[in-house]
């Protein structure tokens, strides 16, 4: 009858739950009870019910004795939801709901261009340049396709997508960059027949391929191969990233802040040890707090071209998430710069480069980027270190600057 429990009566459930882990009930027993006396809850009961008896007077750390058993509750909440890949928090579906948003604005575009004779060239240029620009924020599907869905498909032995679709991706990414940049030298009738054939036709077709390649080969397979602790890693990170032309289903909104609510923002430390360095010594936390403050992203390598490490800095320049970790380092760039990774990597192995620097155009930013061989006192090769950095204000310095001001930003 657990099922018909109203509100008041699942919050004294939960308290007493609480009070039961308090004098030592194990979360597996908590776990147990909250579902024979309680049944199901949302989200947003949850939070209810916490609130409600914050503003009784019961302290937040007393409630927060109730999160592991909370995860415990909205893992299973999720297992529900991401069986179901009709449901509207499903990665899948998710995905399926951007593509259905991109082929709007490609429906758009054709439309624009059928009845182009129909208005000025110089309306036309704004109206293309404006369909174009909204169509950039596919950036955000194809990022999380790239960085969660290729990554679990690797660990299943599964490489295709992230060795092609990759390329592909970025060549839609060129293809609408080079799009947009070209829409000024438009100035005669002639000049437009050039300017879609060249540019547009090929874009519009290879979304469109894009998107059925997605749909009928890479969801298809990532469904048979994924398992459900996978999928919902997938949720959880791809709020990390972004999504493209839709706003997240309330459902979603609500799993996930529950999720993270119940999952301490503390990073986990397994050793509270102290590292003695021949030049000092720092607690592990201190370590991790120093390496995550550096204005650079730091990511490390290991002998074996897996990724083991890379630096939480929250103004990260390129996107990493945590499916990164144990993946090959090669299969974490595209395929058109995956060549050259292998080779700096090489290079360092055989001893003939210590590092290797670049310099590139990044979102309006100038972003230097150097791998660094790491080795040990005999020389060894024991990994690569890739270090990132905005320079764009570093650039422009001149002079000096001897004084500190108040005015200085102090993030």
């Amino acid at each position: 009858m657990s099922e018909f429990l109203n509100k008041k009566e699942k919050k004294e459930v939960i308290k007493d739950i609480i009070l039961k882990l308090h004098s030592g009930m194990t979360l597996e027993q908590a776990k147990e009870k909250f579902e024979k006396e309680a049944g199901s809850v949302t989200p947003s009961e949850i939070a209810d019910i916490e609130q409600s008896l914050i503003n009784e007077g019961m302290p937040v750390d007393e409630i927060k004795k109730f999160c592991n058993v909370h995860a415990l509750l909205f893992e299973s909440s999720l297992s529900g939801l991401i069986t179901d890949t009709e449901s509207n928090s499903h990665p899948v579906y998710l995905f399926k709901l951007e593509n259905r948003e991109i082929e709007k604005i490609i429906k758009s575009l054709r439309e624009l261009i059928l009845n182009k004779s129909g208005i000025g060239l110089e309306d036309f240029r704004v109206k293309l340049k404006k369909s174009l620009t909204e169509l950039k924020e596919i950036e955000w599907h194809y990022t999380r396709k790239e960085h969660l869905l290729f990554p679990y498909l690797e660990k299943y032995g599964f490489m295709g997508p992230s060795k092609v679709m990759w390329g592909k991706d970025n060549e839609i990414r060129n293809l609408l960059k080079i799009s947009i940049a070209e829409i000024e030298e438009i100035d005669t009738e002639i000049k437009i027949e050039i300017y879609l054939e060249k540019y547009i036709d090929p874009l519009i077709e290879e979304i469109e391929g894009m998107i059925f390649k997605e749909e009928n080969i890479l969801f298809p397979t990532s469904l048979e191969k994924l398992k459900l602790n996978d999928w919902i890693e997938i949720l959880k990170e791809s709020e990390e990233i972004g999504y493209s032309f839709i706003e997240k289903p309330p459902e979603t909104s609500h799993l996930i802040s529950e999720l993270k609510a119940s999952i301490s923002e503390e990073p986990e430390i397994r050793d509270t040890s102290t590292i003695i360095f021949p030049t000092g010594e720092l607690k592990l936390k201190e370590l991790m707090l120093v390496l995550n403050r550096l204005p650079a992203d730091i990511t490390f390598i290991d002998k074996d071209d897996t990724v083991r490490y890379f630096s939480d800095n929250k103004d990260r320049i390129f996107t990493r998430t945590r499916s990164v970790i144990g993946r090959k380092v090669q299969n974490c760039h595209p395929p058109q710069s995956a060549e050259i990774v292998e080779k700096i990597l090489s290079s360092f192995k055989d001893g003939r480069r210590n590092h290797a620097d670049f310099w590139i155009n990044f979102k309006g930013k100038l972003i230097y980027i150097k791998f660094l061989a790491i080795k040990d006192e005999a020389l060894d090769y024991i990994g690569t270190i890739e270090f990132t950095m905005d320079i764009s204000e570093l650039k422009n310095l001149e002079g000096e600057k001897r004084l500190f001001n108040e005015e200085d930003q102090s993030n």
